[in-house]
């Protein structure tokens, strides 16, 4: 307990001093000076956000298990802990399902002795510690009351965290939209630990930014991030995809129009600045812009005025605009393509995304949450990689980013669960991802690109096939051969792809894969 102790004085002196980085460290120590007599094999110190648990602190548990979130709906012994008064205790027969099943060792030993105590600011919960062991009984003998104690002084650190630092700790991530999981708390990379602290800087004024980086990095994140972190949270967040708009009707759409203004106008239109007055304006695919109509947009920016179609009533809005896009915008200037006094109005304060090849650190975690997040959408008990897999997307140079990564998971997973169902209840059971679930293992044939792609000329990590048949069949192939090895037969193959079988057959002999 004395060891505990000084522990938790330097958690409160790295508070006080706003060391996030020492503070993380901290939370590890708090939780190693806290579990070092018992037996536990697991444990971790995890905070209440956006209505699940995500851990700061863990031991005897994988690095991405900081990415995931643990719903409680989802997860019935941490609802079981957070309801609880004092320490759960779970019987070693406990028929709720542990949310570490599957993930202390590779031989996916489930959990037989699991204990949690709730972490409370009055009766609001902010986090809980867990310990699990993996021998029945081993962690019968500890102290309630010591325990008790400790989580009285853990929940006063977490009090003050988020007390004392409300908009830059991972005790305080408030960036989401209601309802969704929060992609990552705390990042591993210098990269994005530096531009979130940027997002929390320029969160707090009116200042104009554009978000730039290649496609799938998490731009339209980083601009709802700035939403949620600044005064305007409470107002409207309205977000407008420029490329996805017809020319004719993009100045209706941000401005509005009055009834009658143009052939099938029909009733008044409010547009999305006015729609967005006291919130935030997102110009998603913002270099998409047509050049005639920038002028307009640079004086509804400057002037805090716009002019709907067909009305001489000019209204003022107060709107903060944030600008998306994946082009490179000071090019567009020296091209002619986009105006210089917007692309300076713009960017008054930019930011860039990196793309996931630069901060290879935030991979586990980037993992760990896309797993959790299929594990729920599926009904599993927990899903992993194994070593060949994590090999496998390590080394993969991510050309589609976050967004690539969470689409092979997704397929991954569903893979997986196609090829386990066997009559057995998959929401006990840990479905492992292999390499062959990836559809990463032709590495060879897609030559990954280490510098990043161009703005006028987005370069895709591959080589270019001869035609659009061409790639289509390699891509047909390689998912008819990832199936029919993960199943061992057609008829497997067939189901996992949601194909009729004699459909699979026909095309498996036109691409050569049977006689």
């Amino acid at each position: 307990m004395v060891t505990f102790l000084r522990t938790l004085r330097d958690v409160l002196m790295r508070l006080d001093g706003n060391d996030e980085e020492g503070l993380e460290v901290a939370w590890q120590g708090l939780l190693e000076a806290l579990v070092a007599d018992t037996a536990a094999d697991a444990s971790a110190l995890l905070v209440h956000q956006a209505g699940g648990l995500t851990p700061v602190a863990a031991i005897g548990l994988p690095d991405g298990i900081r990415g995931r979130t643990f719903i409680l709906a989802d997860h019935p012994r941490l609802a079981a802990i957070a309801n609880a008064d004092g320490v759960c205790r779970f019987a070693t027969d406990s028929p709720l399902p542990d949310p570490y099943d599957g993930l202390l060792d590779e031989a996916l030993s489930p959990v037989h002795d699991c204990l949690g105590v709730a972490l409370r600011d009055g009766q609001r919960l902010i986090g809980m510690v867990t310990l699990d062991a993996l021998t029945p009984g081993c962690l019968a003998d500890l102290d309630d009351q010591a325990l008790i104690a400790a989580a009285n002084l853990l929940a006063t650190c977490l009090r003050l965290a988020e007390r004392l630092q409300a908009a830059r700790s991972q005790l305080a991530v408030n960036h989401q939209l209601p309802g969704e999981r929060p992609l990552v708390t705390r990042w591993n990379s210098g990269s994005m630990r530096q531009l979130m602290s940027s997002v929390e800087l320029v969160a707090t004024t009116d200042m104009s930014v554009l978000v730039c980086g290649e496609t799938g990095v998490g731009k339209e994140q980083i601009a709802t991030a700035l939403h949620r972190l600044s005064p305007r949270a409470e107002g409207a967040l309205v977000v407008v995809n420029c490329a996805a708009l017809p020319a004719s009707l993009i100045e209706s759409a941000l401005f509005g129009h009055r009834r009658g203004a143009f052939s099938g106008a029909t009733r008044d239109h409010r547009g999305h600045f006015a729609m967005a007055d006291g919130g935030t304006l997102v110009l998603d695919e913002i270099g998409e812009l047509p050049l005639e109509l920038q002028p307009k947009l640079l004086r509804s920016l400057q002037e805090g005025e716009i002019q709907a179609l067909g009305s001489d009533e000019v209204r003022r809005v107060d709107v903060r605009v944030v600008a998306v896009t994946n082009r490179d915008l000071a090019a567009q200037v020296s091209a002619g393509r986009f105006r210089e006094d917007l692309f300076h109005r713009l960017s008054a304060f930019p930011l860039r995304v990196p793309p996931l090849r630069e901060r290879p650190e935030d991979l586990s975690l980037l993992i760990g949450h896309f797993l959790e997040q299929n594990r729920s959408r599926l009904g599993v008990g927990n899903l992993r990689v194994n070593a060949a897999a994590a090999t496998a997307l390590s080394e993969w140079s991510w050309p589609g980013n976050v967004r690539e990564l969470e689409h092979v998971l997704a397929r991954a997973s569903l893979m997986a669960v196609a090829a386990a169902r066997d009559g057995a209840d998959l929401s006990r059971r840990t479905l492992m991802l292999g390499r062959e679930h990836l559809g990463l293992s032709t590495a060879a044939e897609y030559q990954t690109a280490a510098e990043p792609e161009t703005a006028e000329e987005p370069r895709l990590s591959m080589t270019i096939p001869a035609n659009l048949r061409e790639a289509t069949d390699s891509f047909q192939r390689q998912c008819i051969e990832a199936a029919f090895e993960a199943a061992g037969n057609w008829a497997g193959a067939a189901r996992q792809l949601g194909m009729d079988a004699g459909n699979l057959h026909r095309l498996a002999r036109r691409l050569g894969l049977k006689q």
